[in-house]
């Protein structure tokens, strides 16, 4: 299976709170297409100690975690460290 698209991405902290950066963008919205097989690159060293994680709720509360087609692989902030989801037919909305 082949990787659709790659993201970067780096961990910031701003004047209120660390926060995600997908491509050099801010907690960017992103359209992920079903069946699509979509990696994020955590390898910057500004990873560590963030695992990206993919929720049904937008306040990502506890519980609402998403993890049908998700792999994570390495360790957030080491080089190779990446999250990689495979988009399921009819997935939700993800935050």
């Amino acid at each position: 299976m082949s990787v659709t698209r790659t993201f970067t991405v780096t961990v910031v902290s701003t004047g209120s709170g660390n926060k995600y950066f997908i491509d050099g963008v801010q907690q960017a919205t992103l359209i992920l297409g079903e069946g699509g097989t979509y990696k994020f690159d955590q390898s910057d060293n500004s990873n560590g100690s963030h695992p990206l994680r993919f929720a049904t709720s937008e306040d990502a509360s506890g519980g609402t975690q998403y993890t049908t087609g998700v792999t994570a692989s390495g360790t957030p902030g080491q080089a190779g460290a990446y999250t990689q989801i495979v988009v399921a037919e009819s997935a939700p909305n993800l935050y």
